[in-house]
């Protein structure tokens, strides 16, 4: 019956849980044998896969345009209506992998990593988690709502950007100063949703009997091998050595700048007075550029690239109602990555897309993986990745 799945997942944004359910129930119902493991993997991950991409591609369409009333309501709708039956179904599958005992080959980890999860799941969570979402969903929405008139032009706070790089010092504080000014008008309802996000973060914690929501969201991303007493250590070394560097980087910059006092407008300006750099003009530029410097990193990974381009799998740049910061999220039936970002010309937009590119070429390689459960790479490790292209495209 899974041969009857649609290829086309976008087929599946208005499918309702009554037509996921039966695939579920199929390999729920399913014995487990040496002979039988891998079809209920190769169809398990199959299942996962669409539902997964489902989810991106609505996600997607949220950020992109948070105005976008439709997108947001397909959304919510998922949420509300297959989200919380999907994940039962998970769990149901996972506790039948894990009972049945015998370790695949290549699932060690993810078998560890499910064990965590079945131990986490609670039914009375699945529905906060449906909040949590939407309250994300907002935070995005006040920040893309955001913008400034500035010369005459309405423009968002992200594109005051490049004027914080100004050798004129008084221009440079009026744009912080918008910019900020603009910030605090939301500062109420920023709060408000915090205090919303707080009290349900601590109700995901009691459900599943935790005293405090760290620990909860610990075990939630999955950090076996490190502590918060390890963290924590951490953070004393950063107190005892980084902040006195960072200190003398902020004056040496006071002193070449010539002022009396370093301000917050001041962090970005050239310290050295020459003009500010302007790697492109716009999107299409960075697309050619970054391309340009993939192909020299590495043949591979430039052909990674240009099937991104071609497929229209960026959407770099800065606009109004578009949700703040960037990602790399990955289309996991298509075995495609998608990167998000809010690029406006300078040089930080560069590091950017070098950084989620990073994500989207792990993402393309670890795609050859036989099974979706092996994929999931937890965030400490998937900056490894992104970082590591920084460093290997700065030359």
């Amino acid at each position: 019956m899974f041969d009857s799945l649609p290829e086309d997942i976008t087929k599946l944004a208005s499918w309702s849980w009554a037509e996921f359910e039966p695939y579920y129930s199929d390999l729920n119902n399913r014995s487990l044998t040496a002979d039988s493991l891998k079809d209920f993997l190769a169809d398990w991950t199959r299942v996962s896969e669409i539902m997964d991409e489902t989810f991106s591609r609505l996600h997607v369409a949220t950020t992109v345009n948070t105005a976008d009333k439709e997108a947001e309501q397909r959304y919510h709708t998922l949420l509300d209506q297959v989200y919380p039956k999907a994940e039962e179904a998970e769990q149901r599958l996972r506790e039948k992998l894990l009972v049945y005992g015998s370790v695949p080959e290549g699932l060690e980890v993810p078998l560890l990593k499910m064990r965590s999860e079945v131990e986490l799941f609670r039914d009375a969570n699945l529905p906060l988690f449906v909040k949590e979402h939407k309250l994300s969903m907002e935070y995005d929405k006040i920040i893309g709502a955001q913008t400034v008139q500035w010369e005459g032009k309405e423009m968002t706070v992200a594109q005051l950007r490049p004027v914080y790089q100004s050798g004129d010092r008084n221009l440079r504080e009026s744009a912080w100063r918008l910019a900020l000014g603009r910030h605090s008008q939301d500062r109420e309802a920023i709060g408000r949703l915090w205090e919303k996000f707080m009290a349900l973060r601590l109700d995901l914690a009691a459900n599943a009997d935790f005293q405090d929501y760290r620990s909860f969201r610990w075990k939630q991303l999955q950090r076996f091998d490190y502590s918060p007493s390890d963290c924590t250590r951490f953070h004393d070394a950063i107190e005892r050595v980084i902040v006195p560097l960072a200190s003398r980087i902020c004056e040496r910059r006071r002193k070449l700048l010539g002022l009396k006092t370093l301000r917050p407008w001041d962090l970005e300006v050239d310290p050295f007075n020459r003009p500010p750099l302007k790697p492109f003009e716009d999107v299409m530029e960075l697309k050619t550029g970054g391309s340009s410097i993939f192909l020299q990193v590495d043949p591979t990974l430039g052909s990674y690239f240009k099937i991104m381009i071609q497929e229209d799998l960026l959407d770099l740049d800065n606009c109004k109602n578009k949700a703040p910061g960037g990602y790399c999220t990955e289309f996991a039936s298509a075995k495609r990555p998608f990167i998000f970002m809010n690029a406006v010309g300078v040089h930080d937009d560069v590091q950017t897309i070098l950084h989620e590119a990073g994500h989207a070429f792990h993402a393309f390689e670890r795609a050859r993986l036989p099974y979706y459960q092996q994929r999931h790479v937890n965030m400490e490790f998937a900056e490894v990745a992104s970082m590591a292209m920084e460093f290997l495209a700065s030359p």
